[in-house]
């Protein structure tokens, strides 16, 4: 079963939402990708968002020279789970309830969502990917760690079709019950990948965010991604300066 507003139900609370949001445009800014609301001028919409253009560790970055090193593996706990999608106005967010787990050597996260971004955030020297997904997880600490996985136009990936086939519209949220992803097999065979300090890649910008971009991509459908594009032309920021950040790579 799958549990998607009514026409009138979800008018009706996008009404709200843009009457709420007439009166709280001071508490919560307008931000996007394009225009005077991209990412050039994140900083200056709120205080609250001065790290987008003063931190030191921001993401996404250009990944092009790296260093090689004996990198832990990543070790995916992850199972199955009915997917919660959202449509938050800036990309499409599935939440996942809690069970799935990622270890790096002597730390644990819990997976908390995944979302899309096109083109790809990261680019591997000076290249993007048509898209990628990055796998939000959160230690016991509070700390985050981000798993990005490109992906690129090429044989569709049954893992991902709960997804592509209810992308919910603007403002929209589904929960698809009688569907389950198997988590594990959205990832590729090879997880290898690249590390290095980071941020979020959106307002408010906060560093602290350990990121490992998995080396090899995984393809989706051709009308998958035009799907998303349909939703999302271009909701990627652009590459960030490195700062001196090294990028290890595993070996």
């Amino acid at each position: 079963m799958i549990r998607r507003p009514s026409l009138k139900t979800l008018s009706a609370s996008l009404l709200a939402l843009a009457a709420f949001a007439a009166h709280a445009s001071d508490a919560a800014p307008h931000w996007g990708y394009a225009g005077h609301h991209g990412a050039a001028h994140w900083a200056e919409m709120d205080p609250a968002f001065e790290t987008c253009a003063k931190g030191s560790r921001q993401s996404p970055i250009d990944i092009s020279s790296t260093v090689k090193e004996a990198l832990p593996a990543l070790e995916f706990q992850y199972g199955s789970a009915a997917p919660t999608l959202v449509n938050n106005g800036h990309t499409v967010q599935v939440n996942v309830p809690a069970g799935s787990k990622l270890t790096v050597g002597d730390k644990s996260y819990e997976l908390l969502q995944f979302h899309f971004h096109t083109p790809s955030e990261e680019t591997l020297k000076g290249h993007h990917t048509a898209m990628v997904a990055h796998f939000v997880h959160k230690s016991t600490a509070g700390e985050l760690g981000v798993v990005g996985v490109l992906i690129q136009p090429g044989v569709p990936n049954k893992a991902f079709e709960p997804v592509f086939a209810h992308l919910p519209r603007p403002g929209e949220k589904i929960t698809v019950e009688a569907l389950e992803i198997k988590l594990a097999d959205m990832l590729p065979t090879n997880l290898g990948y690249y590390a290095f300090e980071g941020s979020l890649t959106t307002p408010p910008c906060s560093e602290g965010v350990n990121w490992m971009v998995l080396k090899q991509p995984i393809t989706l459908a051709p009308a998958q991604i035009k799907a998303f594009r349909r939703l999302f032309p271009a909701n990627a920021r652009p590459v960030q300066p490195l700062q001196g950040r090294v990028v290890r790579e595993s070996l």
